[in-house]
């Protein structure tokens, strides 16, 4: 329950973050008001001694997350998310969290498996290993399909996570509500929301057969794109608590040397890792959410494989094609059309002056494209970003905030593989093939001709319903001049004909 009671929580919390330098770096990047500052110091200072110690190799705030446990750690990786929230250099920070727990005993695995599955260990599985990988909410162990002896990855809930996370996502609840309450200026932020975008997050990990659709989704989307490959969901041996996947070979995105001694083409991998992200987010509206270093491996014949799919992202089309317009915008510097962009999809309040705000746009864009390509930065552009669209009144949007998220941290990628990677020439062709499939003639009848399918499916209705409100007028309270009956089924037939027309038109293209 999200009551005072959790106070006592949060005073465990603020003394951790006390005790290992944690607050007053999170106080500064969050700008934190001043009433805001002395509450954390009046729930912090006093209570230090109750706080943990945590490992002192590690940053401060890394430090405090990761000695809180499991649910902070998810929630450091959650807010990572959200430079706009927590700034860029905390974000940052909580990007490279370290997500490895000490494991659980391979018995309790065992046991969780086959209370979830129904059967031995030993019938499913040739052979199975200890923890491989470790993690605030799952563990990896490798095995052998019993029988064909095919080698698959199982992915096994913690025990009692779930209780726990209910225990300290009621505490966050709370702490977002003081902020909002101490700090009116953060609700621009919905620290709320943010919390609430966690707490589902959460529940979808929390339950395996979420992340088995999830990943099988992501591979049905993804099935012909050359060099990219997801791995395949073992569904007879997954349930709520087991994820059973087929186990990828290859070398982790993150060991250079390993690349490079297996002879693959680190600038072309940079440039299909953007390329792949782009065109699952824009071509899909469906993408992976965390594609960190940790999460992509290169497979021996060089293609790009996806792992972990606890986080994964959507886009409405319409987002799509508002995302692509700013991209595209920024692209070609017509600052110009990407104000527009913003004030059309409603992002910035119509009261604003939309030249101001073109010009405001140029102010961030000019500085990032007059850079030599090994320093244009996507999350120097988001930063500044941040800070105009802060000014000028605009809302988070917490999908399109996702968005630019996971494109630094991709970016991220891409510069480690080949430092003078160009972003924007890597960008291009996908967001403009984007472009001319749905935003030009093409799209607009085939939009026209998805709209005809819908009245169509509504035509037959259509003769009684006018009927209807041309007959009992007095249900209507407010109105414009009525038409004469002779006029409906005029209207009626035209609009059966201009749907003619449009499937027509469509099938031109």
């Amino acid at each position: 329950m999200r009551g005072p009671h959790n106070i006592v929580r949060l005073i465990r919390t603020a003394g951790t973050f006390e005790r290992t330098g944690a607050m007053d770096v999170v106080l500064e990047q969050l700008r934190a008001p001043r009433e805001l500052r002395i509450a954390a110091r009046v729930m912090g200072w006093p209570f230090r001694w109750l706080g943990f110690r945590g490992d002192p190799d590690l940053p401060p705030v890394t430090r405090a997350l990761t000695a809180l446990g499991p649910s902070y750690i998810k929630l450091g990786q959650i807010l990572s998310t959200r430079p706009d929230f927590v700034g860029d250099d905390l974000a940052l920070q909580l990007r490279v969290l370290q997500d490895k727990l000490p494991p659980f005993p391979t018995a309790r695995a065992r046991a969780m498996i086959e209370a979830d599955l129904g059967l031995s260990v030993e019938a499913l599985f040739e052979e199975f290993s200890e923890p491989v990988a470790a993690a605030s909410i799952a563990q990896v162990h490798q095995a052998r399909l019993a029988g064909s002896g095919r080698k698959v990855a199982v992915k096994v809930l913690r025990p009692g996570i779930a209780r726990a996370f209910r225990r300290d996502i009621d505490a966050f609840y709370f702490a977002a509500r003081m902020i909002e309450v101490l700090s009116p200026s953060t609700r621009r932020l919905r620290p709320m929301e943010v919390i609430a975008h966690f707490d589902a997050t959460v529940q979808q990990e929390l339950d395996m057969r979420t992340e088995c659709a999830a990943a099988a989704e992501f591979a049905a989307n993804t099935a012909r794109d050359e060099g990219f490959r997801v791995p395949k969901v073992e569904w007879g041996l997954s349930g709520r608590a087991v994820m059973t996947l087929d186990w990828e070979e290859g070398v982790q995105m993150a060991d250079l040397q390993a690349i490079d001694a297996a002879g693959h083409d680190r600038a072309q991998l940079s440039e299909r890792v953007i390329a792949m992200f782009l065109r699952h987010a824009l071509r899909d509206g469906y993408f992976h959410a965390d594609m960190h270093q940790g999460n992509l491996k290169v497979a021996p014949n060089g293609d790009v494989v996806a792992l972990d799919f606890g986080i994964m992202g959507r886009l409405d089309e319409y987002t799509r094609r508002v995302y692509a317009e700013i991209l595209m915008g920024f692209i070609r510097k017509d600052y110009r059309r990407v104000a527009e962009v913003h004030f059309e999809a409603g992002y910035v309040p119509p009261d604003r002056d939309i030249d101001q705000f073109a010009q405001a746009l140029r102010s961030v864009g000019e500085p990032i494209f007059g850079m030599d390509a090994s320093r244009i930065s996507m999350g120097r552009l988001l930063a500044y970003l941040f800070e105009v669209t802060e000014r000028f009144g605009m809302e988070t949007r917490t999908e399109l905030i996702l968005l630019q998220r996971t494109m630094v941290v991709v970016e991220g990628v891409a510069r480690t593989l080949n430092p003078h990677m160009n972003l924007w020439t890597a960008a291009g062709p996908e967001v403009e093939r984007y472009i001319r499939e749905n935003l030009g003639p093409r799209a607009f009848a085939r939009d026209l001709a998805r709209t005809a399918r819908v009245l169509a499916r509504f035509g037959p209705h259509l003769p009684q319903a006018v009927e209807d409100a041309l007959r009992r007028p007095e249900r209507v309270t407010v109105r414009t001049e009525r038409p004469s009956p002779a006029a409906a089924p005029l209207w009626f037939l035209a609009g059966i004909a201009a749907t003619s027309v449009v499937l027509a038109l469509a099938g031109l293209f």
